[in-house]
């Protein structure tokens, strides 16, 4: 199929590629259990694939399609070997995710008519929240861009620390106080400043509870709104940080924070270090909110764009 054009430097695929290896034999280990002795697929062979997909983080509801559309393809075609069943996977899920246009893109870019581009990160702790809020900036650095980064987390000391100490590692401007100041105080200092220094991209860490909906709520939407002091229609995106080691836990969290805020893109961390990466497939199926990077790995160019088909041909390699 064509979606598998080559995309990406081979220097970015083969981090991709390393970063999916736990996922990838994990998968193929199940795979294999399930086929072993099969020489056509048939419901049995069906029954077992739908066991793998699930137990692969994959989801129920994104499974479901995907078995549909194999069973399409084996009472077209008659006869599949199982030894085809590794292409019609990969190609299958690749046209599934291709029915939205979202996780196509190939490089880090912000529209070019809005300056400042003001992005707000949210996620609970612990799931990589600030390392991809530093990649993220360096990434930006690199393509000539001039990034703010709002230490906004102020409830919790080592959120404004760890910030602090990626803003000297990737040698940009950070607007911060002290902790327990008001988060919506900082946002709006730190979008003063950016104003003032002309800056191309803002990125704004904020607090990561989620234990009670309704004070996250209220938090971020006073955040939105004080910057809107500032600068107009900001901020432009809302990115939620999911840590991926989590598998299904980490569908869960995307569903409760977007009932509780209106996320308009995911990043989705950890990959390199679980077998639980598809769930990025079941998360770019299920909630139709842009996956636009995801973490392979711990330097800091690990953080790569999230493009599906890119994905989707490392997965099933």
């Amino acid at each position: 199929m064509s979606f598998f054009k080559k995309i990406f430097s081979s220097e970015k695929k083969e981090t991709l590629d390393k970063g999916l290896e736990k996922s990838k034999s994990s998968f193929f280990g199940k795979l294999s259990k399930a086929v072993a002795g099969k020489s056509k697929v048939d419901d049995d062979v069906l029954d077992d694939l739908e066991e793998v997909l699930v137990s692969s983080d994959v989801g129920v509801n994104t499974t479901l399609k995907v078995i549909e559309r194999i069973e399409a393809r084996v009472a077209k075609d008659k006869y599949l070997g199982t030894d085809e069943l590794n292409t019609i996977l990969r190609e299958e899920i690749a046209s599934l995710l291709s029915e939205t246009n979202l996780g196509e893109e190939t490089d880090f870019i912000i529209p070019q008519d809005k300056k400042p581009y003001v992005i707000m990160v949210v996620g609970v702790n612990g799931v990589g929240k600030t390392t991809t809020i530093g990649k993220l900036a360096y990434q930006f650095k690199k393509q000539g861009l001039k990034v703010v980064l709002g230490a906004a987390d102020t409830f919790r000391a080592a959120a404004i620390d760890q910030l602090q100490v990626w803003a000297d590692r990737v040698d940009i401007p950070i607007v911060k106080q002290s902790m327990g100041s008001d988060p919506a105080s900082v946002a709006f200092d730190t979008l003063k400043s950016a104003v003032t220094q002309n800056a191309d991209v803002v990125i704004i860490d904020t607090a990561g509870r989620l234990h009670n909906k309704v004070n996250l709520m209220n938090e971020l939407t006073k955040v939105k709104r004080v910057m809107q002091k500032v600068v107009d229609n900001t901020p432009n995106d809302v990115l939620l940080v999911l840590d991926g080691s989590t598998g299904q836990n980490a569908f869960e969290q995307a569903k409760q924070f977007t009932a509780a805020t209106e996320v308009t893109s995911l990043a989705v961390t950890k990959l390199d270090g679980t077998a639980k990466g598809g769930v990025v497939i079941g998360i770019s199926d299920q909630l139709k909110i842009p996956v636009k990077y995801i973490g392979v790995g711990e330097g800091i160019e690990d953080l790569q764009v999230f493009n599906k088909f890119e994905f989707v041909d490392s997965f099933f390699k």
